[in-house]
């Protein structure tokens, strides 16, 4: 892949995108029209990529531990791509989803505090939306991101606890 283009064509990059992308657009709608039918579908739209998002964190999770044997990982890499984990044609995209997420969940629910004079508003489910891009940086980072290798120890052994380390004096 070419680290100068936009955006990286990878899967979970344009899924991410175009997730984005339609959350955004059933957010506004709903906000706007707010009927039967779009309090429905915005609880729908962010359900789904909410559980989208809980299974992409738990695999990506699943994954990171399994590396984690030969590599540093830290939690902030791993879900929030810092440091050199991801090319700037993938953190760039990843990071601006998660963030398109944030924004328009919150801003939804605020733009509506109420449904039929109640308190509470089915907008609020939007709120759950940036599980998605959560979960989806972390697998995309326990897949294919970059990790400093982990020192081993010199003996090849696992550390083991030394004796001065026990002993109170």
């Amino acid at each position: 892949m070419n680290s100068g283009s936009a955006i990286n064509r990878s899967p979970l990059v344009m899924f991410n995108f175009a997730s984005s992308l339609v959350f955004s657009v059933v957010a506004i709608v709903s906000a706007i029209v707010f009927d039967d039918v779009f309090r429905v579908v915005i609880v729908v739209v962010s359900l789904s990529l909410f559980a989208v998002g809980v299974g992409a964190f738990l695999l990506g999770f699943f994954a990171a531990v399994q590396r984690s044997r030969e590599s540093q990982i830290s939690v902030s890499q791993l879900f929030f791509l810092t440091g050199t984990v991801a090319p700037r044609d993938v953190k760039i995209p990843m990071l601006a989803a998660l963030g398109v997420q944030t924004v328009v969940g919150i801003a939804a629910a605020i733009a509506r505090p109420s449904t039929d004079g109640k308190a509470g508003s089915v907008l609020a489910f939007g709120v759950l939306v940036p599980m998605l891009g959560l979960g989806l940086n972390g697998l995309w980072a326990s897949r294919h991101g970059v990790f400093d290798d982990r020192d081993a120890p010199s003996d090849g052994a696992p550390d083991a606890p030394s004796d001065d380390a026990s002993d109170p004096e």
